[in-house]
């Protein structure tokens, strides 16, 4: 993920932005630069690489200036070069960007014909022009800003600085972190409060749409609907953690919400948003082509992803896939040879049972694909190609946002493979990813519906057990939803395929039995609400997880309704995902439990 820093100081910021960028170098960047004033115009260096190469840039070309902004890029839109390096610039406006603006062709059209020349491959100079071009309309930088902001699609933060204005930076957020700083007569813009630990541990934690005008003298607030509000002010204890929670109450929370972000830069990691195709840089040695079957393993949430991707895999790319979970696998003396290709995933990238498999099957010959969150991990390291999901440090011991960037890549990887095989044509591949683009857009809708799912907490907590039912993908997500009410709860929960329902489920229905239903309104919706209805006819207490057409079409049957927006079958297990993990967070609150450390469990289960 990018990292932010921006700073009002009293002396040069340009070294104090470095600083401050180094501690946001466990988010992973391929490039960094500054930016700051220097007799009120703007000057930026900037270098491809690590921080080093923009220290030596500084050292043979030192950068005054007390007022700057700076950043860490990781890569989307455009090669890491020094040229899409940020800070972008256009005119009087400098720009840095974590996350992605998903409309910025239709924009960049906008400017062109405007007449703005465009100096990168990037999404963020886009709203540097726009900003811009609104200036020199007559508009000051704030309402300029206000103008330009709603335009904008996508999960994004962005910190702006601009010519002849020493005493001011703009920073907003929608969908990526952004914090701001207060200092003795000075102020700052962070990531998060890593970054802004050496100057500061007096936090504003900015809201969901916010925009922040900073001075020397303080911070105005304005929300999405342009309008003054007040955040508090905390203070942030980084030195005991090398995480903070900000502004929730435990990391699960910030996890789940960072969803809309991190899920954007891993789409943009495997997919070309130009071209509307799969690009997972690597595929080709998984020889997608020749294969006869896929195996899969892992283990917990891990192996739920791997079981969704089954579905994709076979549907996509006509490519049978074999899944287990990695505890079996590694102990059935399964046979591999190599002509296979075996992907293995994890988020630690150290589950020791995940680790046996793939060593068995390398040890057979196999081809090993590894997924995984932390690229220096044993698995990363000992597989033959990594594909690296960027969900950034997940703290809570249940894996939220690390899951659904887990089927980012997946759903990457089935639709590569679909292309390969000759399955998908180029048209349906666009359609696809089309689909899959807007993502992170439908999590923040998702996750709208917060409030809605929080009212449910108090009658789960009552429950001794609970049914979760799906089919085809959504079946998954019933195990998936079972089991992250087990891990935070302790209420005993059961995942079914719903039309298994009749083959012995059935018998525990009863009007104490919380039954969970996940139906979006697909081709076999009318099959899931058939067994909907024979838990209703049994007393069963039914919350249905669905879209507008689903909860219309669904009669009276459910006790409860989480209504979503409308999506297609590939983008749907991402998005339903969302509202389970919510369920079982909020019920855990409720009960007072442990959340980001649930008893006996572990985040990375490193023995057998």
């Amino acid at each position: 993920m990018c990292g932010i820093v921006g700073v009002l100081g009293t002396v040069d910021a340009a070294p104090r932005i470095v600083d401050s960028l180094k501690r946001l170098e466990y988010r992973g960047y391929d490039s960094a630069g500054v930016a700051t004033l220097v007799d009120g115009a703007i000057v930026r260096r900037r270098a491809e690489g690590k921080l080093r190469n923009l220290e030596a840039v500084l050292e043979k070309s030192p950068l005054t200036g007390i007022s700057g902004i700076g950043h860490t890029r990781w890569a989307t839109h455009g090669a890491p070069t020094v040229a899409n390096a940020h800070p972008h610039q256009a005119g009087s406006v400098a720009v840095v960007h974590n996350g992605i603006i998903e409309n910025y062709l239709e924009l960049r059209e906008e400017i062109v014909a405007a007449g703005a020349v465009l100096d990168t491959e990037t999404d963020t100079e886009v709203v540097a022009h726009l900003v811009n071009l609104a200036m020199a309309n007559g508009l000051s930088p704030r309402d300029a800003v206000a103008q330009v902001l709603p335009r904008l699609k996508g999960a994004f933060a962005l910190a702006m600085l601009f010519s002849g204005e020493e005493d001011l930076l703009i920073g907003a957020r929608k969908g990526s972190p952004l914090a701001v700083g207060h200092g003795d007569g000075e102020m700052f813009f962070g990531s998060d409060a890593i970054a802004l630990s050496p100057f500061t541990d007096r936090i504003t934690y900015l809201d969901e749409g916010d925009w922040a005008v900073i001075t020397r003298a303080g911070v105005e607030i304005f929300d999405q609907a342009n309008q003054p509000v007040t955040r508090p002010e905390a203070r942030s204890s980084v030195t005991s953690s090398l995480m903070d929670k900000g502004n929730y109450k435990h990391f699960m929370a910030k996890e789940i919400h960072e969803q809309p972000e991190v899920l954007g830069h891993t789409l943009s990691r495997y997919f070309d948003y130009t071209t509307k195709r799969a690009r997972v840089e690597g595929a080709d040695q998984l020889k997608f082509k020749d294969l006869s079957r896929l195996i899969i393993t892992a283990c917990g949430t891990a192996y739920l992803a791997g079981l969704v991707s089954k579905y994709w895999f076979e549907k996509y790319a006509r490519l049978p896939v074999e899944i287990d979970i990695a505890s079996e696998f590694r102990y059935r003396e399964t046979p591999v040879s190599d002509k296979d290709t075996a992907l293995v995933i994890s988020q630690s990238g150290e589950t020791a049972d995940t680790l046996a498999s793939l060593r068995y099957c390398k040890t057979n010959g196999a081809t090993i694909g590894a997924i995984v969150n932390v690229p220096e991990s044993t698995i990363a390291r000992e597989a033959d190609r990594v594909f690296q999901t960027i969900a950034g440090p997940e703290i809570g011991v249940a894996s939220t946002k690390a899951f659904t960037c887990q089927l980012a890549v997946l759903a990457g990887l089935a639709l590569q493979a679909g292309r390969e095989r000759g399955v998908l044509t180029p048209e349906r591949e666009q359609e696809l990813v089309a689909e899959l683009i807007e993502v992170p857009s439908l999590a923040l809708k998702a996750l709208a519906r917060e409030s809605d799912i929080e009212k449910l907490a108090h009658p789960l907590s009552k429950a001794s057990n609970a049914l979760y039912l799906g089919r085809a993908t959504n079946f998954p997500l019933a195990l998936e939803g079972a089991l992250k009410l087990k891990e935070l709860s302790y209420i005993h929960a059961e995942g079914y395929a719903a039309g298994e329902l009749k083959h012995g489920p059935i018998a525990l229905i009863d009007e104490n039995m919380p039954v969970f239903v996940i139906a979006p309104f697909d081709a076999i919706y009318e099959k899931t609400v058939s067994n909907m209805q024979e838990v209703a006819a049994r007393g069963g207490r039914i919350v249905l997880i669905t879209d507008e057409r689903g909860a219309s079409e669904c009669g009276n049957a459910a006790e409860n309704t989480v209504i979503l927006p409308d999506m297609s079958d590939i983008v749907a297990p991402i998005i339903y995902a969302l509202p389970v993990q919510l369920i079982a967070y909020h019920t855990a609150v409720f009960m007072g439990t442990d959340v980001d450390q649930p008893r006996n469990l572990a985040k990375s289960v490193t023995v057998e």
